[in-house]
């Protein structure tokens, strides 16, 4: 998956930091980029001795958003889960000095296994699909319930308010990228459609869900694992940028957005994730029966407000992207493809507030 450096750094300045840094890394290096990665440029590393690792590191040049591209939080985290049953990559080190290639930038262990980007899994049969999908779970239910305190994450975030702070978050982001002009056609980026209606939507508290406190990941899905190579469990979750601490349903919604994504030819059909279409596919029952086990907590209750957020949020990434490509900052090769899905995935979003509300309204007074 790693082939030409899109993004070329000053591999003698890098490799001067790793003698002296990484012992575990034996220079010269070969260098090579992944085609991954839509925020933070990610490249493969390869010592003379053979051994591969992995660098994360920020985009040069002015950044659109101050909030993103954290990869000094992503080394934090992974670095403190290394000794839980969570499973994460090594990290090897973190370097905030500008100086050594133009960024700050993050060096951990290469994980040999699957990364699968299909959600359906087409390559695995219904038995490993089944236990794939609730290893995927079960290794988000182990992360719900890690106590912030227990692995020295307590300043990590803050236990409380977190939709407060996300909606705050992504309203200022996305005012910030819709105002972005492309370079070449001087078009500015755009508003994402009903944006005010929706923010004053999950503004009310009425509708929010309760406090819960717990180290998330922030994009967790299938495409962000990599699964052991020849056995149906995860051994590792990588891409940790928009972690923190808050409310553990929004990784359980991004985890399970593809169950909403049937019949939505706008963006992307999945009509494989309809009930009984694909063998071995878990239901959504399957999961949040799975997830509860280990988590210890039913999501059910708040799972239609959640939707809803999910794809506003989702629709503030796209337009993120969107954003990074007006500039020429977009890391990934398909990042014109996704930044072209913003309109559509807004007013997807659009629509499941509308249904959120509905709901509200026919639930029977207590």
């Amino acid at each position: 998956m790693a082939g030409a450096v899109r993004q070329p750094i000053d591999v003698q300045s890098l490799e001067r930091f790793i003698s002296q840094n990484v012992p575990e890394i034996k220079t010269p290096i070969d260098i090579k980029q992944f085609g991954f990665g839509q925020s933070n440029p990610t490249y493969q590393l390869t010592g003379n001795d053979g051994a591969r690792f992995v660098m994360r590191k920020k985009p040069p040049g002015k950044l659109v958003s101050k909030t993103a591209h954290q990869v000094e939080r992503e080394y934090k985290i992974i670095h403190a889960l290394e000794n839980t049953d969570v499973p994460v990559p090594k990290a090897y080190c973190l370097c905030e000095n500008d100086k050594v290639i133009g960024t700050p930038f993050y060096i951990m262990e290469f994980l040999d296994g699957r990364i699968i980007e299909d959600p359906t899994m087409p390559d695995v049969t219904p038995a490993e699909r089944t236990e794939m999908w609730h290893d995927a779970v079960r290794t988000l239910a182990k992360l719900h319930r890690i106590n912030p305190r227990d692995v020295g994450l307590e300043d990590y975030g803050k236990p409380s308010g977190f939709y407060d702070r996300q909606i705050r978050t992504f309203s200022a982001i996305s005012k910030a990228q819709a105002a972005t002009v492309d370079v070449d056609t001087k078009v500015p980026v755009g508003q994402i459609p009903h944006v005010e209606e929706m923010l004053t939507f999950f503004r009310d508290k009425k509708f929010q869900p309760k406090d819960r406190g717990n180290p998330i990941h922030g994009d967790y899905k299938i495409d962000n694992l990599v699964f052991h190579k020849t056995e149906p469990r995860v051994i590792g979750i990588l891409d940790w940028e928009m972690s923190t601490i808050g409310h553990p349903l929004s990784d359980l919604i991004n985890l399970t957005t593809p169950y909403y994504m049937i019949n939505q030819t706008r963006i992307r059909n999945l009509p494989a994730f309809t009930e009984g279409a694909t063998p071995g596919l878990p239901t959504q029952n399957d999961l949040m029966k799975w997830y509860a086990e280990v988590a210890g907590w039913d999501p059910s209750p708040d799972l239609t407000w959640g939707i809803a957020f999910g794809f506003f949020r989702a629709t503030c990434i796209y337009q993120g992207i969107a954003a990074r490509w007006a500039v020429r900052q977009a890391s990934s090769a398909k990042a014109k493809d996704h930044a072209q899905a913003r309109h559509p995935m807004g007013q997807l979003a659009w629509d499941h507030v509308q249904s959120a509300l509905q709901q509200t309204k026919e639930r029977p007074k207590l």
